[in-house]
């Protein structure tokens, strides 16, 4: 996995693979909706922990019973394939 800038052509591709995550502002961001507190806690968590394994560092925004994801590489000035990942990575968290 590579922290190469995707084109914009790449990235159109990919986010047609990743349901209800958008581009906006030089990122890719999801909001997930949780049956309380404590379940986006720990996702948010979770997620936090896969991305420090990746030595990635997305920003969580945990409000009541939501957690926005938004990932970009700083790096890259950019969507890279690690955003990718873990982006993949959160949904399958979210569905845990």
């Amino acid at each position: 996995m590579t922290r190469n800038k995707l084109s914009e052509t790449e990235l159109t591709s990919a986010l047609v693979g990743l349901p209800g995550w958008l581009y906006a502002d030089g990122q890719i961001i999801k909001t997930y909706t949780f049956d309380s507190y404590a379940h986006g806690m720990m996702f948010a968590v979770a997620v936090g922990h896969f991305a420090d394994q990746m030595d990635h560092h997305p920003d969580l925004l945990v409000t009541y019973q939501k957690v926005r994801v938004s990932l970009s590489t700083h790096d890259a000035d950019g969507i890279t394939e690690f955003d990718l990942s873990l982006a993949k990575k959160a949904d399958l968290l979210a569905m845990a």
